[in-house]
């Protein structure tokens, strides 16, 4: 078994540590979090350390380390995380559930990848980091999914489909086929997109000519991409 060490104590946390115990050739053996906000010695009574010097307890050579944080601000701090754990010298394991369709080479998906059970992912689909794709979505053929995305549950992304970095996709969302979701994005559940979005934009409902401007979102993406 291979050794893991999961960043983040909260539910995202648990729940990975749960898949890769039960589905996965990793064990995990400890959590680690940045030390301001290391309220707690254990969890899922495992020890919790510091993130600042995690590297001088468990060698980047033995271990592994998996980046559990959900998509606040439009994933940035999950990029952020990602980043300063591979400048640590970690590698990135992924999470792909045995209870999936997967007719690409899991080979080819990138890492900190966190794939949940009934997706289908279709043939010539390419999947970056650090991406998130939450139980039961499909996935269609010819779509590309950047870096650093969050998918949750039951959406369909259509042939064909480009969805940028930093994206978020709510619940039941459908993008119709050939339309770019462009970066920053976050679509909410249940929308209809049926043309090419515009960067750092939220989307609700039926989106054919006309976005929705976000605002804490939008603009610490702007922030960060100036």
């Amino acid at each position: 078994m291979k050794k893991l060490i999961i960043f983040g104590i909260d539910d995202m946390a648990e729940v990975a540590k749960f898949f890769f115990d039960n589905d996965s050739e990793y064990r995990v053996e400890a959590f680690t979090v940045d030390r301001e906000y290391r309220k707690r010695d254990t969890f899922c009574e495992l020890p919790v350390y510091d993130f600042e010097d995690i590297e001088r307890k468990f060698s980047t050579d033995e271990y592994e380390m998996f980046i559990a944080i959900g998509y606040s601000h439009v994933n940035k701090i999950r990029e952020e995380k990602y980043n300063a754990a591979k400048q640590k010298g970690y590698k990135l394991a992924s999470y792909i559930s045995s209870h999936i369709t997967c007719w690409i080479d899991k080979e080819q998906i990138g890492d900190n990848c966190f794939i949940l059970e009934d997706n289908t992912i279709q043939p010539f689909v390419q999947i970056g980091d650090n991406v998130v794709l939450w139980s039961g979505n499909h996935i269609g053929h010819h779509a590309r999914i950047g870096n650093h995305v969050f998918i949750t549950s039951h959406t369909v992304l259509s042939g064909r489909t480009c969805v940028g970095d930093n994206c978020f996709i709510g619940v039941n969302a459908t993008v119709n086929d050939h339309v770019t979701i462009a970066a920053g994005c976050v679509i909410g559940s249940g929308a209809l997109i049926t043309r090419d979005t515009e960067p750092g934009a939220v989307y609700k409902n039926q989106y054919t000519s006309k976005y929705i401007k976000t605002s804490n979102e939008l603009n610490y993406f702007k922030s960060h991409n100036e």
